[in-house]
């Protein structure tokens, strides 16, 4: 079967459930997992401006969307002369229906099962031993977070931390003032490339608030990834135990 990822996340987990570059036929540019087998497999443009005549021209058998990731209007333009799955993976219960739907599909069911699995072991071992205020910026000018509908907020819930906008939606604007009640403030690696110098920016509001930037990947990029991420999550809890 010869399929089309459109989501980073998703292109990573086919690969891990061990299909193949004669497989996996087309790709995002944001698709930059796992490096050494995406490299060969060919761009059909960014998740927000996918390049449909390139897309028809590889005639694939199925093509892999996500409703938050895509343009409904693109993948509406798709489904026209193809097979298209969207995908909305917005809890870890939504994760594990998607990688073993995947497995499904690609006959694959017991590697699914494996990283599902992994999944569900780091989190019932990873935990805080109490509970953490955080607040999760994803972008900046303006400073946007995440709220409780959001595969991110899941992710902080499931290790202990709280997400001091679980009462807002998917990324609402905040202001500075409204980061006063965290504990801690993360910063993410993605979609916005925080830095130091960001950190730098905070302190001068927040000079003693625990500030840090966290690996944006770890905590939004569902599919496999998270069973990849058990170092990375004990390290962070351990900053806090």
């Amino acid at each position: 079967m010869k399929v089309i990822s459109l989501v980073p996340s998703i292109t990573e987990a086919l690969f891990d459930l061990g299909l193949t570059e004669n497989e996996v036929i087309g790709r995002t540019k944001f698709c930059v997992h796992p490096a050494e087998k995406v490299k060969n497999v060919e761009i059909v443009g960014g998740t927000k401006n996918l390049n449909t005549d390139k897309i028809k021209s590889l005639q694939p058998d199925l093509i892999i969307a996500n409703k938050e990731e895509n343009v409904k209007e693109q993948v509406e333009e798709l489904m026209k002369d193809f097979k298209v799955i969207v995908n909305n993976t917005e809890t870890i219960e939504d994760n594990y229906y998607l990688l073993k739907n995947l497995g499904l599909i690609f006959n694959k069911e017991e590697k699914a099962q494996v990283f599902n699995l992994k999944i569900y072991e780091i989190f019932n071992q990873v935990q805080l031993k109490s509970k953490v205020k955080a607040a999760y910026l994803i972008w900046k000018n303006p400073y946007m977070t995440v709220g409780s509908d959001t595969f991110i907020h899941h992710v902080l819930s499931e290790i202990g931390f709280e997400n001091i906008f679980k009462n807002k939606t998917r990324y609402p604007e905040i202001e500075i003032a409204d980061l006063n009640e965290a504990d801690v403030i993360m910063l993410s690696s993605e979609p916005f490339p925080f830095k130091e110098k960001h950190i730098l920016e905070l302190k001068e509001t927040y000079s003693d608030k625990k500030i840090i930037i966290v690996d944006g990947e770890a905590f939004s990029w569902y599919g496999t990834h998270i069973a990849k991420c058990e170092n990375y999550f004990k390290n962070l809890i351990d900053e806090f135990n």
